[in-house]
């Protein structure tokens, strides 16, 4: 545990005292034109987020309610789902990367772009929103259920009315937890988006970059200032994500156990 806390604490302190310095207005809203500018990397990251989670969200809530509420734990069928998941989630994102390069910028031609980026960060989000969302929906008292359906209602209004809103802050944490892996992720996007780090996108099937993209390319080619300033500045949304999702899982917590 001492290991772990000291090297955090090292990792941070490095960057901060490398990085706070170097930001300054034209680094964060620059044209990119006279110095480096991580403005397209920040519409790239909101992009890739939107993309990743408008995608992941519903499939992975629609997977963990058939499994949870329409099948039965101790089939074969939904054992094989759950070992899918499991492997899914165990697979680097390296591997991950080289399968939306094959797939989205060789196969389909699209080329390296926001869209095939996107949509490959949503199958490796996928097993956490699923395996979370299971987790949640199992955590709901099966008396709840029951009095639900006791007072006419049926299966799908019991679980859109009942069940759900009962575990929405789990499930609402394990999304903003993994947006905060989108944003962190590079290997993925390196094989899928590209990495142009000097042109803002103007379409989802532009290729662009992102702030994990941007501190490799500024460490790479000799901006090491840039690269500490774009650290603060992913390491700030990352633990701001990480402290949203724990506000907003105590909050719904709180206004449901007051309901």
């Amino acid at each position: 545990t001492a290991i772990a806390i000291i090297s955090l604490i090292a990792i941070i302190g490095y960057v901060l005292i490398n990085g706070v310095g170097k930001i300054n207005l034209t680094l964060l809203f620059g044209d990119g034109k006279t110095s480096p500018s991580i403005l397209p990397a920040l519409v790239g990251t909101l992009s890739l987020i939107v993309i990743a989670l408008g995608i992941s969200i519903p499939l992975g809530i629609g997977c963990a309610v058939f499994l949870t509420e329409y099948t039965d734990n101790k089939s074969k069928f939904v054992k094989f789902i759950r070992v899918s998941t499991e492997t899914l989630a165990g697979i680097p994102s390296i591997v991950y990367g080289l399968f939306g390069y094959l797939i989205f910028v060789d196969l389909f031609k699209m080329g390296y772009s926001l869209l095939g980026g996107g949509i490959t960060l949503s199958i490796m989000i996928l097993p956490v929103i699923v395996r979370s969302t299971e987790e949640s929906l199992l955590s709901v008292p099966q008396g709840l259920r029951e009095g639900s359906y006791a007072l006419g209602a049926g299966k799908v209004r019991t679980i859109f009315k009942v069940v759900l809103p009962s575990c929405a802050g789990g499930i609402v944490t394990a999304i903003i937890l993994a947006a905060g892996r989108v944003i962190s992720e590079s290997a993925v996007l390196i094989l899928t988006v590209g990495m142009v780090v000097d042109k803002m996108p103007v379409s989802l099937l532009s290729p662009g970059t992102s702030l994990a993209l941007d501190i490799y390319y500024f460490g790479s080619f000799g901006y090491p200032e840039e690269a500490a300033a774009t650290s603060v500045v992913l390491m700030v949304l990352v633990f701001g994500i990480n402290l949203l999702a724990l506000l907003v899982g105590k909050l719904i917590k709180r206004k449901t156990g007051e309901k």
